[in-house]
């Protein structure tokens, strides 16, 4: 899961950037508007965190952005402004949540979970697809009831492709979303079909029918028709 943090203290930015990516997240920061901007416009992510205040512009802005490119994005709103005012035009025009500072780290990571779950597996901490069951919650994997042993990537793997069920995926998109931004500056993506292949393996390998499907010349697709 892809997270975009846009908050103008540098400090408060890398706090929950090193918290979250402990949480297995992978985490951009920014610390403006232009910069924040630059990004959603180019990159997709799972959800953005955003503050009000930045130095050369207003947070809501990027919400608005966000919407006119109607990007699937969660977005929650941090904000030292208790405002609501500030909370009712945030939701209104497309926030997930509002979160006051100071806050605990563990409930903006509760937020996110929240959000993700709602936007992208319909509220649920469990994704049942015929015989795989993955827990987002304690990010296991299950394959007609017994557990799959996972790496860190080959689980990002796996839940991006069921999120993205029967899409062409393109290797470069994997990437960006399995190991983040900065994978747009490589020069060969091969190193994810090994990675893929391992995947299948162990799917296959608990009783899985073979779902990951090689689209020559593209990427992949996680095939369910």
């Amino acid at each position: 899961m892809k997270i975009l943090i846009i908050e103008d203290e540098v400090a408060l930015a890398k706090s929950i950037g090193d918290y979250l990516k402990d949480e297995g997240y992978i985490c951009e920061l920014v610390f403006n508007y232009s910069s924040a901007s630059a990004k959603i416009n180019i990159y997709d992510y799972n959800c953005v965190i955003v503050d009000i205040n930045l130095p050369d512009g207003n947070g809501l802005g990027i919400i608005s952005e966000l919407k006119e490119n109607r990007s699937t994005s969660g977005v929650i709103i941090i904000s030292a402004r208790n405002s609501l005012d500030d909370r009712i035009t945030g939701l209104d025009i497309g926030a997930d949540d509002y979160l006051v500072k100071p806050f605990n780290l563990s409930e903006l990571n509760a937020r996110i979970k929240s959000v993700i779950r709602r936007i992208s597996f319909s509220g649920n901490n469990e994704i049942v697809f015929n015989e795989i069951r993955i827990n987002t919650d304690a990010i296991l994997v299950f394959v007609h009831d017994e557990l799959v042993t996972l790496t860190k990537k080959e689980y990002d793997l796996l839940l991006f492709f069921v999120s993205n069920k029967n899409r062409v995926l393109t290797k470069e998109s994997i990437a960006e979303n399995v190991w983040g931004d900065y994978a747009d500056t490589l020069n060969s993506f091969d190193f994810i079909y090994t990675h893929i292949k391992n995947l299948r393996k162990k799917l296959l390998d608990k009783g899985a029918d073979d779902y990951l499907q090689n689209v020559y010349g593209v990427g992949y697709k996680f095939n369910t028709l």
